[in-house]
């Protein structure tokens, strides 16, 4: 794995405007940058990417099991009870998952190490499936990029098979999202094009413009049923949500399924190490009240040279703080997601290369990982300004 230079394309910021691109900028600063790529080997990319990654995708779903049958567990994920059956039912349902991204720390040496798992609404869904394709495939014309590279890129492809798995031909399916986000709708515009190309109906509506009928239905802004609803919104908001007590008795179906609100809680990092303890692709990771009471034993000494702090609700850093031998070396200014219980991560300190720290997200769509975006920051924690790198690799 290494950070190359590579000079930018003519003319990309107009047609990343073009396309609807509209969020390459963001806060003033740079998000996608194309003056560096990332470049790794196939062996890297198979062996310590894509395979790592659909095994603990497969360990999730073992959590996922274990978690649900045990009420003890349920309770540390910080959900409402009045809503444990209407996760717990959709587990024993099936209900399929569609796409996650999981987190990782590689430098590519040793093993790729997981450090969280946004496997509910996850973003940089459009920039890592699309956008990102396309500067490849121009650079590689360009003669900018070896002959031989490739992209691990299959997640429009994954994404329209995976639809078709799921769903009926014909069936319409709704997207929303909270209005006014250029992001969140671009992940959502990006999966209705893989939903029309699967033959489905895709209808988007605005989280705010969801209403309710008077049979308990959730209905769209033009007032038509919603059978089945893919949804940028956390499970863990929703289930807190004035809405929440129609859910059971919508007679919708939800993209992702309530299940998930247990995969992309940062508690069940805690229960991966409890049964897959020294798995070369998980770090040690602990609840903090657990630690605290002197509850675990070895704890101490498996986050003795650093450990991270993170509320199980957090997103894009926020709340996030990075401890060394028992000092504070880093702590995001968001504090939004303060008041959550925290589950303490042995630290795994991310590379540096060229000043950037990257963090490698690998795709998950159905059960198996399809494809990578790499997001690079300056800050140990990866936040909301950090920037969006294309990838390659060569044989």
């Amino acid at each position: 794995m290494e950070l190359v230079t590579v000079p930018e394309r003519d003319g990309w910021r107009a047609e990343a405007e073009k396309l609807g691109f509209s969020f390459a900028d963001m806060h003033g600063e740079p998000y996608w940058d194309e003056t560096n790529a990332w470049r790794f080997t196939l062996a890297e990319i198979e062996g310590q990417i894509e395979d790592p990654a659909t095994e603990l995708h497969g360990m999730c779903r073992a959590a996922v099991a274990e978690i649900i049958g045990s009420e003890q567990l349920m309770a540390r994920m910080g959900l409402p009870e009045a809503h444990w059956d209407l996760i717990a039912d959709s587990w024993h349902r099936g209900e399929p998952e569609l796409y996650g991204r999981m987190d990782l720390a590689y430098d590519g040496a040793g093993p790729a190490k997981l450090l969280e798992y946004n496997a509910d609404t996850p973003t940089s869904l459009y920039e890592s499936a699309s956008f990102q394709w396309l500067w490849f495939e121009q650079q590689l014309a360009a003669g900018v990029l070896p002959g031989d590279a490739d992209q691990f890129n299959r997640i429009h492809e994954a994404l329209v098979e995976r639809f078709a798995e799921i769903f009926a031909p014909d069936t319409d399916v709704h997207f929303t999202a909270i209005g006014g986000n250029p992001e969140d709708y671009a992940t959502v515009e990006a999966m209705g094009w893989a939903a029309r190309e699967a033959g489905l109906g895709a209808h988007y509506s605005d989280l705010q413009a969801i209403g309710l009928s008077t049979e308990g239905q959730f209905t769209d802004d033009k007032d038509r049923v919603i059978g089945t609803l893919f949804k940028l919104y956390p499970w863990e908001d929703l289930l807190a949500d004035d809405f929440a007590a129609h859910l059971a008795g919508s007679g919708c179906r939800f993209i992702e399924p309530p299940w998930k609100a247990l995969v992309s809680n940062k508690a069940i990092l805690p229960v991966l190490w409890q049964l897959f303890p020294d798995h070369p692709n998980l770090l040690p990771a602990f609840f903090a009240a657990d630690v605290a009471a002197g509850l675990v034993p070895g704890a101490a000494e498996a986050l003795a040279r650093g450990h991270v702090e993170k509320p199980i609700f957090s997103r894009e850093g926020a709340g996030v703080r990075i401890f060394e031998k028992g000092a504070l070396v880093e702590g995001s200014a968001n504090q939004d997601y303060a008041a959550h219980p925290t589950i303490l991560q042995a630290y795994q300190p991310l590379p540096v290369q060229g000043g950037w720290r990257p963090v490698l997200g690998a795709w998950v769509v159905g059960t198996a990982c399809v494809g990578l975006g790499m997001r690079s920051d300056r800050s140990r924690i990866t936040q909301d300004l950090s920037r969006f790198q294309p990838h390659f690799f060569v044989d």
